[in-house]
């Protein structure tokens, strides 16, 4: 039934996204998620106590967004499985858990920035870079713009698309629901600062666990994707992931990135600039550094070739269990 299930969400999600109509009226889970992990920040997070002291509040903190995460979510599934037929209860599930997925919006977000280097110049690609990265968008020459959002799509391919729906499979809403509240508590407090070192510490490393199996499989739906895709190389793809992909330095980062490179031909990731501080990353592939806004749009292709790969799968997946066990 899960297959199903993600397979559902995929097409709901594809088909209509989010409208920002309803994010502007009643927010968005990951908002609620959000509000949630800010308040807890916010009373348990104090700078006088030690390092030691603070980490456990911060694994206090994450727990309990998690418990209250599941509890609320493990209350609707439920409760929609006793109020409506077992059809009806699937497709608003989905319609729930598409919510936890962000194909649609990360096609949009990296597509502005295509545009607007296209049609607006280097100083519009910095603006619309600079609202799906967090890296200095002034530092960035056309080449970093446009390595940036390649880099942004390949990552977020992973942690955006692949894991919810990857632990939407494992454990239905819930576990999709969990994922995301982990997903969303690392990119909020899961930093390297003074701040949040200590009390991030638990969402980092949690993220990090539960996005290993998504990366990988990420990248072999990149892989899969640059064998159909026209002027883009597979058998570089998988040589650049196996290569490259061990030395990033995030465990999972690396392996959609050094698909991507590799599949396009690219050098990404590399040295990067974050809050006027360099981060000195391996480079994920052995091709050009001097990519454009035509390199985008490549890499977007490979993008959706991928996610259309992946809901083939699902789907076939979901038919074959309902052949065998319904």
């Amino acid at each position: 039934m899960t297959f199903a299930l993600a397979f559902l969400a995929l097409f709901i999600e594809a088909l209509a996204g989010y409208s920002q109509k309803l994010v502007d009226r009643i927010g968005h889970p990951v908002t609620w998620i959000g509000a949630l992990i800010s308040r807890a920040e916010a009373v348990w997070n104090e700078a006088s106590l030690s390092f030691p002291r603070r980490r456990l509040r911060g694994i206090l903190a994450l727990a309990t967004v998690l418990l209250v995460t599941l509890s609320v979510v493990l209350f609707v599934d439920q409760g929609l499985d006793l109020l409506l037929p077992v059809l009806a209860a699937l497709v608003v599930k989905a319609a729930f858990a598409s919510t936890l997925l962000a194909g649609r919006s990360l096609d949009e977000h990296v597509s502005d920035v295509a545009e607007a280097l296209e049609h607006r110049g280097l100083r519009g690609g910095r603006q619309a870079v600079s609202r799906i990265v967090g890296r200095d968008p002034e530092a960035l020459d056309e080449a970093g713009v446009s390595r940036a959002a390649i880099e942004s799509l390949a990552e977020n391919f992973s942690d955006g698309v692949v894991a919810p729906l990857f632990w939407l499979v494992v454990g239905g809403l819930p576990g999709c629901a969990v994922y995301k509240a982990i997903n969303t508590a690392d990119s909020m407090i899961g930093h390297k600062s003074e701040r949040y070192l200590a009390f991030g510490w638990a969402a980092a490393r949690l993220d990090d666990l539960v996005n290993l199996p998504a990366s990988r499989l990420a990248a072999i739906w990149i892989v899969a994707a640059a064998r159909l895709m026209p002027g883009a190389d597979w058998r570089a793809a998988a040589l650049s992931t196996l290569n490259d992909a061990p030395r990033h330095r995030s465990p999972n980062a690396g392996w959609p990135e050094a698909a991507m490179a590799g599949a396009l031909g690219l050098a990404l990731a590399g040295p990067r600039s974050y809050g006027g501080k360099t981060i000195d990353d391996a480079w994920m592939g052995a091709g050009r550094r001097e990519a454009t806004y035509a390199d985008i749009n490549r890499a977007l292709r490979l993008f959706r070739i991928a996610y259309v790969l992946q809901a083939a799968t699902v789907g076939l997946l979901a038919a074959v269990t309902a052949f065998f066990f319904l």
